[in-house]
């Protein structure tokens, strides 16, 4: 026979009012529970959080659709909404997840990966064999790769999205572009008055220079990944960022870099000179 409980008689502080996370089985298919608290502490996002980060451990993650599909990774629109009584919080993330190699087209990887370790054996064999354990692992390595890279960004005051989470090979981060959830243009999508351009093109050197004073070059930049929201530049899709020093092709890849933004501004009326970027991007970096 079920025992009762009365609480008349109990003080009211012993007494709390709780609601239920949600069942796994109310979820749909498109849903899941955060892992944002599940994840290791260093796979979290660099204090402080900035408060629109919904922290909630029972909340929800949503999939809206896809935002990108790339070389070596897709990118998808992610509904984030807690689940504490009383609470409507909720943010727009963008999940990038990582193909294994038999699934992705990024086939410089050998150029960028120069200068960096691979601290247990087991992924080293595992990675020179080419075996299923060893591509699941080269995925892991560039999404841990791009996850450090936008920490230390971040901390750096390089305008980059700010990274949520890492789990295995789904690097969360903020959405930039509206609430409605459309994406913020790229900057070769962008046909602004000159004055905009000309700021856009400071910000552009601002993101050169801060890379290269903390030791890097982004690698592949271009109109293509820098993001453009109102009037602010953001630069993503760091996977690639290479070490100055340890990599023998650092001061190619910052060349280059500082070439074809500069080119692409040039063909817009903008007076950006490469080189002369490059040159100051050399005295940070070295």
């Amino acid at each position: 026979m079920p025992t009762s409980h009365p609480t008349g008689d109990l003080d009211p502080f012993f007494v709390v009012d709780w609601t239920p996370l949600t069942a796994a089985d109310d979820l749909t298919a498109d849903q899941r529970v955060t892992t944002y608290w599940d994840v290791e502490a260093g796979h979290r996002g660099p204090d402080p959080v900035p408060s629109w980060v919904v922290q909630d451990s029972g909340a929800i993650d949503t999939e809206l659709g896809v935002l990108k599909t790339g070389k070596e990774a897709d990118v998808f629109l992610v509904e984030r909404s807690a689940s504490t009584p009383g609470t409507d919080a909720s943010c727009l993330l963008a999940a990038k997840r990582y193909r294994d190699a038999d699934h992705r087209s990024f086939h410089r990887s050998a150029v960028y990966a120069e200068g960096r370790g691979v601290r247990r054996s087991r992924d080293q064999r595992a990675l020179a064999r080419g075996t299923a354990y060893g591509r699941a692992v080269a995925a892991g390595r560039w999404a841990q790769a791009e996850w450090e890279a936008m920490c230390h960004a971040w901390e750096a005051g390089v305008h980059v999205p700010y990274p949520v989470s890492l789990e295995g090979t789904e690097l969360l981060m903020e959405f930039v572009g509206e609430p409605s959830g459309a994406a913020a243009p790229r900057l070769a999508q962008v046909r602004g008055d000159h004055g905009l351009l000309v700021h856009l093109w400071e910000q552009t050197r601002d993101v050169v220079l801060g890379l290269a004073e903390a030791g890097w070059a982004h690698g592949d930049l271009s109109a293509y990944n820098l993001l453009v929201q109102g009037e602010t530049l953001v630069v993503i899709d760091l996977p690639q960022v290479v070490d100055l020093v340890a990599n023998p092709q650092g001061a190619a890849l910052l060349h280059r870099d500082c070439a074809n933004v500069a080119r692409w501004f040039t063909q817009h009326g903008v007076a950006a000179d490469g080189e002369e970027l490059f040159a100051e991007a050399v005295v940070l970096g070295f």
